[in-house]
């Protein structure tokens, strides 16, 4: 599988240039912004396509050495598309709320996670622990409470390697922990966005769902192309061992056939030598 593309038509069907109200707008963001139509800023897709194709290049550079990636988007009509992107390839995600230190205050974070595994322990064999209708009722409402935070970091174990992000101003606690943290950071900045505090800005609109599906459809295909990448060349060492293993096998075999002929050709020298004495 090859890192994916995307054509500029792609980007215009979805709706990536059309930017936000120009009283919304960041300064920051002049340099990608084309120009203005009925009050809306319009997006430069000239400087959005190459970003892009860098901020795939990145993630399937992390993808590929075998590190974690998470996905996060708290609006709405980006939540179940994060979660969609996340779970196809086998990567991680927060779309209902950003919890202040879920990166940063990883320890305390792991605990609560613990926390909720047991409780869904305990609520699956609630007739083995003799727990009663009530209990139950009380741990199953407190379960719902924390998937709706953690379900999507839940076999995380340990903070991610990159994260990628939708919207930065609403997501900008996310965005300063994973600065804290030396995480790259690579996000879809609209014209209200501060390009600067991410790695890999990508220009675009945050708002629309089409837009969105096409940004995480070609994240999930870069991502897939990294691991794809990662296990051929397990794959290839694996080959490269097993060649070494069988060329040292036939060495061995070699240099024991050697020395059971040193052996035979000695006692044949000790067996002429008794005759001849006698």
């Amino acid at each position: 599988m090859a890192l994916p593309t995307f054509t500029m038509k792609q980007l215009m069907e979805a709706g990536v240039h059309f930017g936000h109200h120009t009283r919304r707008w960041n300064p920051l963001m002049t340099p990608y912004v084309y120009g203005v139509k009925d009050k809306i800023h319009i997006i430069n897709l000239n400087k959005t396509a190459p970003l892009l194709h860098r901020a795939l290049v990145a993630l399937e550079a992390v993808a590929a050495a075998g590190g974690k990636i998470l996905f996060v988007a708290t609006k709405h009509q980006a939540k179940d598309i994060v979660k969609d992107a996340a779970e196809r390839c086998g990567q991680y995600y927060v779309n209902n709320r950003w919890l202040g230190g879920m990166l940063t205050n990883w320890t305390t974070v792991s605990q609560s996670i613990r926390r909720l595994k047991k409780m869904e322990n305990d609520v699956a064999n609630a007739d083995k622990l003799g727990l009663t209708k009530k209990e139950v009722g009380v741990m199953t409402k407190e379960i719902e409470k924390l998937r709706s935070v953690f379900g999507g970091i839940l076999e995380m174990h340990g903070t991610p390697q990159a994260m990628v992000v939708i919207d930065v101003p609403r997501e900008m606690n996310a965005v300063r922990e994973a600065r804290i943290l030396d995480i790259p950071t690579i996000a879809i900045c609209d014209t209200n966005a501060n390009p600067e505090a991410v790695d890999y800005p990508v220009p675009g609109n945050d708002d629309a769902a089409r837009a969105t599906q096409l940004y995480c459809d070609l994240f999930v295909d870069a991502i897939l192309s990294g691991i794809e990448k990662r296990l051929g060349g397990a794959a290839a060492k694996k080959a490269d061992g097993d060649v070494d293993a069988a060329d040292e096998m036939e060495a061995d075999l070699k240099d024991k056939e050697a020395k059971e002929k040193s052996k035979a050709s000695v006692a044949r020298a000790e067996r002429r030598e008794k005759k001849a004495d006698k």
